[in-house]
């Protein structure tokens, strides 16, 4: 499928929208739901978007699917009706959607394509999660697939296959094989970008539609910077 996006008054890009989901580019630092720092949340945003679009007096439903880290970018699925969000809380839950991200990192991993599989234990405290090679109390399993998809001049560019979807999943595993995300301090990068944001893009989702069963294919393009214009 090819990447289109529909750019709205409020500011969202717009992947994908129909009676039942509306599917949105989320950018750095934007907050898919709210949280105790009471900034205003994309979901907040996006019905606000569809009270104005389609004349809505009431109150919009619009229900969270999944969320995305604050600093990461991509793809987040919002579901318009309680029917949607149901069966697409039923497909997430299964682990019956296919997610891809891709991530910036600046050692090369051990192999040009592995899978890893650790065990997270998350702390609270600091809102990390830990990828221990063996399990540990509290901890759970979690795998993913990457491939190296581009070399550049200083940095490799990774596309990620997530089988499972633990706390900081992708950080904490890639950080575990020396390999931590651009940008992320939190998880062993050297130095933060510029917007605040890691270089961790939720790029694909693939998923068969709620109510219509027909199957979706969803591209976000990535951020406009000089590193992922250089892999796009």
């Amino acid at each position: 499928m090819a990447e289109k996006i529909v750019s709205t008054p409020h500011n969202l890009q717009i992947i994908y929208e129909d009676n039942h989901l509306i599917v949105v580019n989320k950018r750095v630092g934007d907050l898919v739901q709210g949280d105790k720092t009471g900034d205003k949340p994309l979901s907040e945003i996006v019905k606000e978007y569809i009270k104005v679009k389609y004349q809505k007096p009431g109150a919009v439903f619009l229900g969270v699917v999944h969320r995305l880290d604050r600093p990461t970018t991509g793809i987040v699925v919002f579901a318009r009706t309680s029917k949607a969000l149901t069966r697409l809380n039923e497909l997430f839950s299964a682990r019956e959607t296919q997610k891809t991200y891709w991530a910036i990192v600046k050692n090369k991993p051990p192999k040009t394509t592995d899978e890893l599989v650790h065990y997270l234990k998350r702390n609270e405290k600091n809102n990390t999660s830990k990828a221990h090679e063996k399990e540990v109390t509290d901890s759970k399993k979690a795998s993913l697939t990457y491939t190296i998809i581009k070399t550049l001049d200083n940095y490799f560019a990774l596309e990620i296959a997530l089988h499972t979807g633990r706390h900081h999943q992708i950080r904490a595993q890639l950080a575990a094989v020396n390999c931590p995300i651009k940008g992320d301090l939190k998880y062993g990068f050297d130095r933060s970008n510029q917007d605040g944001g890691i270089h961790l893009h939720a790029r694909k989702l693939v998923f068969i539609h709620p109510v219509t069963k027909e199957n979706i294919t969803l591209l976000a393009p990535t951020p406009n910077d000089v590193v992922w214009n250089s892999i796009t």
